[in-house]
């Protein structure tokens, strides 16, 4: 069930040179909020469909934060999501990087 976690605040868990640390984003129809080692980030949100969306930096500091971001809403639960992210435009010369993920709803 994608659509109860269009909108809402979250958290997710990520690593960061073996150091595991915790990240929060409000997403609202048309925006992403990261919150995220004393540090905000904004990014425009484009839903494909109820699963899948694109994720836009509004104010990249460098080329490689210009491009989108697909993410896949893979599975459900409750209050969280298992999802996979990767470029939106394809390298032709490079393989497809896909990572995966977890958020949970905590509003």
């Amino acid at each position: 069930n994608c659509t109860e976690f269009k909108t809402g605040t979250f958290q997710f868990d990520y690593s960061v040179d073996g150091i595991e640390k915790t990240g929060t984003f409000v997403r609202t129809e048309d925006l992403n909020i990261d919150y995220y080692e004393n540090s905000v980030d904004s990014a425009s949100v484009r839903w494909i469909n109820d699963c899948e969306f694109i994720l836009t930096k509004l104010n990249p500091k460098s080329i490689s934060e210009e491009k989108s971001i697909h993410f896949k809403i893979l599975t459900t639960d409750n209050d969280s999501y298992t999802f996979e992210y990767q470029l939106a435009m394809k390298d032709p010369y490079k393989k497809p990087r896909i990572e995966k993920g977890t958020a949970t709803k905590i509003k």
